[in-house]
C-alpha cells in the first residue's frame, strides 16, 4: 500500500468544492439546512484517528507498558487512515463549497448559519485529513537502528 498522496487529497478538495459549488447555485433554495452536527462528529473522528496513531506508534516502537501490536492491525490501521484522508478530502470540498456559495449570502439569516457550519465543518475534515495523515505516519515500521550503522560505515 502506498502512501496518501497530498496532492491528490487538495484536489478533491477543490474538485468537490466547485461541484457543489455548481450545484447549489440552482437548487440552495430547495436544500434543507447544513446539519450542525456535522462539526462534533469530524472532531471526534479527528480526535480518535489522532488518539490511535499516537497509541500505535507507541506500540510499534514497544515503548515501556504496551503491548506489541499485530501487523494485521497496523495494516487495517493505515488503509483506515487512508480511507479517511480521502473521505475527508472529499467532505471537505462538499463543505468548501457550501461555505463558499453562502459567503454572498451572509446578510440573509439561514445562510448565514449554513455558513457558519458549513466553515466548521470544513475545519474539522481538514483536521480529520491531518489526524488521518498522522495515523498513516504512525502506521510505518521504523527503520532498523542497525542498518544506519551500516550505512554510516560505507
Amino acid at each position: 500500500m502506498k502512501p496518501s498522496r497530498p496532492d491528490v487529497i487538495v484536489g478533491l478538495i477543490v474538485v468537490f468544492g466547485v461541484l457543489t459549488w455548481i450545484a447549489l447555485r440552482p437548487f440552495y433554495s430547495s436544500l434543507p439546512t447544513v446539519p450542525w452536527t456535522a462539526i462534533p462528529t469530524v472532531f471526534l473522528l479527528a480526535i480518535g484517528e489522532a488518539y490511535t496513531g499516537w497509541m500505535t506508534r507507541a506500540r510499534i516502537r514497544r515503548r515501556p507498558g504496551t503491548k506489541p501490536v499485530e501487523p494485521m492491525a497496523v495494516a487495517r490501521l493505515a488503509a483506515l487512515a487512508q480511507a479517511s484522508a480521502y473521505g475527508g478530502a472529499v467532505f471537505a470540498g462538499v463543505f468548501a463549497g457550501f461555505a463558499f456559495y453562502t459567503a454572498d449570502l451572509l446578510e440573509q439569516g439561514v445562510p448565514r448559519r449554513d455558513f457558519l457550519i458549513a466553515g466548521g465543518s470544513f475545519v474539522g475534515c481538514v483536521a480529520l485529513i491531518c489526524a488521518a495523515l498522522y495515523l498513516e505516519h504512525c502506521c510505518r515500521v521504523p527503520k532498523d537502528p542497525t542498518e544506519k550503522g551500516r550505512e554510516a560505515g560505507r
